[in-house]
């Protein structure tokens, strides 16, 4: 599935010319840029208020995490990285850094 995914975003890309603006900086340039704007959909509401949004804000949510699952997926590709094998390996050092017997329930980073 994701393989799919990341060969239709590259074509997407690609047939626009667009590749000559990807590199590694711009792209987590944007990737920062597109989580502002993720962010923005939160300002000034509580905890509560952040669980229940409107259909429009919900939809607006959704297009960001697009966004940023885009420059994310072609900033993997610049940089030869395999998303599956990546996320995978760092799930397994999470594993590791908070076991579920100390860390279940609890908020706090583990160095």
């Amino acid at each position: 599935m994701l393989d799919r995914l990341r060969e239709k975003i590259i074509e997407f890309r690609d047939l626009r010319d667009w590749k000559q603006f990807h590199d590694p900086k711009n792209l987590a340039e944007a990737i920062a840029i597109e989580s502002g704007e993720l962010l923005e959909n939160f300002l000034w509401k509580t905890c509560n208020e952040s669980s229940n949004l409107n259909s429009e804000t919900i939809i607006s949510i959704g297009e960001e995490i697009a966004d940023i699952a885009i420059f994310l997926t072609i900033l993997a590709h610049e940089m030869n990285l395999d998303i599956d094998k990546i996320v995978n390996r760092k799930l397994q050092l999470n594993e590791k850094r908070y076991p579920v017997e100390t860390s279940r329930g609890r908020a706090e980073k583990r160095p």
